[in-house]
């Protein structure tokens, strides 16, 4: 089970570098909009930044609901073996197993909130 955590946390580190990574192609966007001094300029520059908006949204979820899969199908296989194991121990098994998967998807929620403020917010 420790082992099972500690992936979990692994993935869960994994989806915070790729909201950086969102936040920095966010950054980085609008520091090349800020120089844009004519109007056609700054409207080639929003297209732009729109299209680096949406990358890094999909970048973000797409690698949280990933890395959120594997966790999940790993903490599922983990407990499936200690009950096989163990039967007796099955109910604080399943009750380690629901939380651990509820904590799992709440970093995938975490990065679509992300995504979405990436997208509508900044």
């Amino acid at each position: 089970m420790k082992t099972t955590l500690k992936r979990s946390f692994a993935l869960i580190l994994v989806a915070a570098c790729v909201f950086a990574l969102g936040v920095t192609v966010f950054a980085a966007d609008e520091a090349a909009a800020a120089a844009v001094v004519t109007d056609g300029e700054a409207a080639v520059a929003a297209a732009d930044g729109t299209g680096s908006k949406a990358l890094a949204a999909a970048i973000c979820v797409g690698l949280a609901a990933a890395a959120g899969a594997i966790a999940m199908g790993i903490a599922i296989a983990k407990s499936s073996e200690g009950i096989s194991r163990q039967p007796e121990a099955s109910d604080k098994i399943r009750t380690g197993l629901m939380l651990g998967l509820v904590f799992i998807e709440t970093a995938i929620i975490y990065a679509l909130i992300v995504a979405i403020l990436i997208i509508f917010v900044l």
